[in-house]
């Protein structure tokens, strides 16, 4: 069955995306991964990713021309398959349409009728005054947003601005709030599980309106497109409980805390641990009220009353831990670039002496205080400059030489990593650099990142230093062409003129992609970082 792509909302502030530049055209085969064309939202150019599998039967945008969120870009479905009822289904068109699309059969004629029984179950249309809420693509690599919990169940009235629900995608967990005013009359996904892009989530309309045979006839996949979608304006779409009988507050996943984001954020500044609260919000939400109520001795005494699980000893036991959508998601991309990007391996020490001194130089006088991350970057960003090829994409038939220097800064969290990016890094002092790092590794590990901020890496670096590791590989993070693992600084002594001197030193590896980069590339992007790092004045002239 043909299936339509929409524009997805990629930041909280789009409303429209440019159509860049198109990666297929009319009639080519497409596999869920491939990437159908570039977008230029509000912040960044993005590329859209196709999730279905089929022939390309249409194009309704053509390049440097605008759709709006949820306007029919393209069809995708079976090689000669009649599309019509899916465009005549639709209202007045949302995209600025191509002036001349090309459907996948010239000759096929464009007023076909349908067969009597899909015509039969095409007719099932929403009610009128319902609206559908659904899953939206929340960043680049999203394929599929995991209901944590419902703040409303079914039969709850709900407000423009009401939370309905958190769903965590592969990069962070974000608030949904419907922008639809009503009754909730339907919730598609249960809390704990996943929903597809673009699949329906939750309905709202008046009281008592029936939608139970338009929920049928999209689950069996012979309704036709949805002709008034509603999906949420901001940064956060989210799911609700099931439909007859909501999940309970003991049902949800233990391991997850219902907390708003201001007490999230509260709690981690005053060092609180939300497992020792109890929620007073809905559903047992915990709100900025508990945290700041909270007794610590209290809950101390609390947990010392509470039964101890007593362990056999010798006993075989395990615990299966569900994968978290950013698991998942760093799991596909990395085993992707593993086994389809030759890497090879480049080790260099690097002399930090000179380093120290001018940090500490630097941070006398700087607004900002400066960590050897924020040099690693602007040096990477000085040295991309002079060695372009580093600064490159393989693209399958071309190579990407990117004229742009953004630099993906990794971040380790407990549901695992995440690659904040510095954009335009070589334009920036380090105390930009510095400012703009902590405030993205503070949303990353608040999961208030929007996916402008965490996409467009043309670099990136991966840094263990901290975590007392001295030397590592790391595997690299699409679609750059390297990543430098870097390693702690050491404290060694050398012999120099026959005498033996304390010295600091570094160790860092940049993993290569060789279909792109060439060793010898490679090796003279590290002689020049080795330089700058060496004298860090000299990269900042």
């Amino acid at each position: 069955m043909a299936e339509l792509i929409r524009m997805p909302r990629l930041s909280d502030t789009m409303t429209e995306g440019v159509i860049a530049g198109w990666h297929k055209k009319v009639g080519d085969k497409i596999k869920p991964g491939d990437v159908l064309a570039d977008v230029e939202t509000d912040k960044a150019t993005m590329e859209l990713e196709s999730y279905n599998e089929g022939t390309l039967l249409y194009i309704g945008v053509e390049k440097g021309k605008a759709a709006k969120i949820d306007g029919i870009l393209a069809i995708i479905g079976k090689e000669g398959e009649n599309y019509d009822a899916l465009l005549k289904g639709e209202k007045a068109p949302d995209a600025t349409p191509a002036s001349n699309p090309v459907p996948a059969e010239e000759s096929a004629p464009q007023t076909q009728a349908p067969a009597p029984q899909q015509q039969a179950s095409a007719k099932v249309e929403l009610p009128a005054g319902a609206k559908e809420i659904r899953m939206p693509l929340l960043s680049d690599t999203m394929t599929e947003g995991k209901i944590i919990s419902w703040n409303k169940k079914v039969g709850d009235v709900v407000k423009s601005d009401d939370v309905l629900a958190e769903v965590e995608t592969d990069k962070a967990t974000m608030e949904v709030v419907g922008y639809e005013e009503g009754t909730l009359l339907y919730v598609g996904v249960e809390a704990g599980k996943a929903a597809k892009i673009n699949e329906i989530i939750a309905i709202v309309g008046k009281p008592g309106t029936d939608v139970a045979a338009y929920v049928a006839a999209e689950k069996s996949g012979s309704n036709t497109a949805p002709a008034n979608a509603a999906i949420p304006q901001k940064e956060n779409p989210s799911p609700q409980a099931p439909e007859v009988s909501p999940v309970s507050q003991h049902e949800e996943d233990s391991s997850r805390i219902k907390a708003s984001p201001l007490a999230k954020r509260i709690a981690q500044e005053k060092g609180i641990d939300l497992k020792q609260l109890n929620g007073s919000g809905d559903g047992g939400r915990i709100i900025k009220k508990d945290i700041e109520t909270f007794n610590p001795s209290a809950a101390a005494t609390t947990n010392q009353n509470a039964p101890v699980q007593k362990m056999v000893s010798g006993e075989e036991s395990f615990t299966d831990t569900p994968l978290t959508q950013m698991r998942k998601t760093i799991a596909r991309r990395l085993g992707e670039s593993k086994f389809s990007a030759p890497h090879f391996y480049l080790t260099m020490e690097i002399n930090m002496d000179n380093a120290i001194k001018a940090r500490e130089s630097m941070n006398a006088i700087s607004p900002v205080k400066i960590s050897f991350n924020d040099m690693l970057i602007k040096a990477c960003s000085v040295a991309l400059k002079k060695h372009p090829d580093v600064n490159s994409s393989w693209m399958g038939d071309f190579i990407r030489h990117n004229h742009h220097v953004n630099i993906g800064s990794a971040v380790a969290m407990p549901e695992g990593l995440i690659v904040p990016v510095i954009k335009h890094a070589d334009l920036k002092t380090l105390s930009q650099i510095a400012a703009e790092a902590k405030e993205l590794y503070t949303k990353a590990r608040d999961k208030k990142l929007q996916p402008q901020e965490f996409s467009g890496n043309t670099f990136t670096i991966s840094n263990l230093g901290m975590m007392d590791i001295e030397e590592f590989t790391a595997i690299i993070n699409p679609p750059d062409s390297c990543i430098l693992a870097v390693g702690k600084i050491k404290e060694t002594v050398v012999s120099i003129n026959k005498e033996l001197v304390a010295t600091s030193v570094m160790k860092v590896t940049m993993s290569c992609d060789h279909r792109s980069v060439d060793g010898a590339v490679g090796a003279a992007f590290l002689q020049t970082l080795k330089q700058l790092m060496q004298d860090p004045i000299t990269m900042l002239l």
